[in-house]
């Protein structure tokens, strides 16, 4: 099974910009306890899916940011 890319470029920019945001936050003591550990959570998850392209909360919603046209190719020839 292949992983279909359902986030585009703007996107993972953003995505990242609030990571490094959050890992900031959290590596210059700004925030601590539980919600340093939040926001370490939220940035390891925002790298993670800017890297992969793929979000599981947008496929359930029906969203999709990537203007790429060779996914949709890729499609339309495994049917």
């Amino acid at each position: 099974m292949k992983i279909k890319h359902n986030v585009g470029t703007v996107d993972r920019v953003i995505r990242v910009c609030i990571a490094v945001l959050c890992g900031y936050l959290v590596l210059s003591n700004a925030v601590s306890g539980v919600w340093a550990v939040i926001l370490g959570v939220v940035a390891l998850v925002m790298v993670f899916t800017a890297i992969t392209a793929y979000c599981f909360p947008y496929q359930l919603l029906g969203i999709n940011t990537c203007r790429c046209g060779e996914h949709g190719k890729k499609e339309e020839e495994e049917k």
